[in-house]
């Protein structure tokens, strides 16, 4: 028998975020972007060893730090040069409810000349997510010509 190199239901790259706190974190991404939890592992020391959700038709896998594997969130580092862009039918609300739960906007949403209205909130957990609406299709000409008016005003 063949086995897929990617499995059923998985894209060829999937998030995996180190969190400080990584129940908390499901609890976070389940209020703010409806995930669903597909699979918890119990590591060492009541920690979380590998956690997979479903967040729209994507997975992000998590765990918690693991300091023995060096395995650390962001905040060990004062942060994290990586962010995660998600699409929501309404980025507002799904902002809105970032901050709620404990996130800050990093950048208000506003419509973008790419044809998205997005912005950006960083969680609880020191992670960056840009979450966006598609708004508008736009072709790669006009997103340059758009572009090159912005550099001239």
């Amino acid at each position: 028998m063949t086995v897929k190199p990617v499995p059923d239901g998985y894209h060829s790259i999937t998030p995996y975020l180190i969190v400080d706190g990584a129940k908390a974190a499901i609890d976070f991404y389940k209020t703010v972007f409806s995930a669903t939890e597909r699979l918890r592992l119990p590591g060492p020391h009541d920690r979380i060893g590998h956690a997979e959700l479903q967040i729209g038709d994507s997975i992000i896998m998590l765990a918690d730090e693991h300091p023995e594997m060096d395995m650390h969130g962001p905040q060990k580092f004062g942060g994290s040069p990586v962010s995660v862009l998600v699409y929501v039918p309404d980025v507002d609300a799904v902002i809105a409810k970032a901050v709620t739960a404990g996130g800050s906007i990093v950048r208000p949403a506003a419509d973008q000349f790419y044809g998205d209205r997005s912005g950006m909130i960083k969680d609880p957990f020191g992670h960056r997510w840009h979450i966006s609406t598609h708004i508008e299709d736009v072709s790669p000409a006009e997103i340059e010509r758009r572009m090159a008016k912005m550099k001239d005003a």
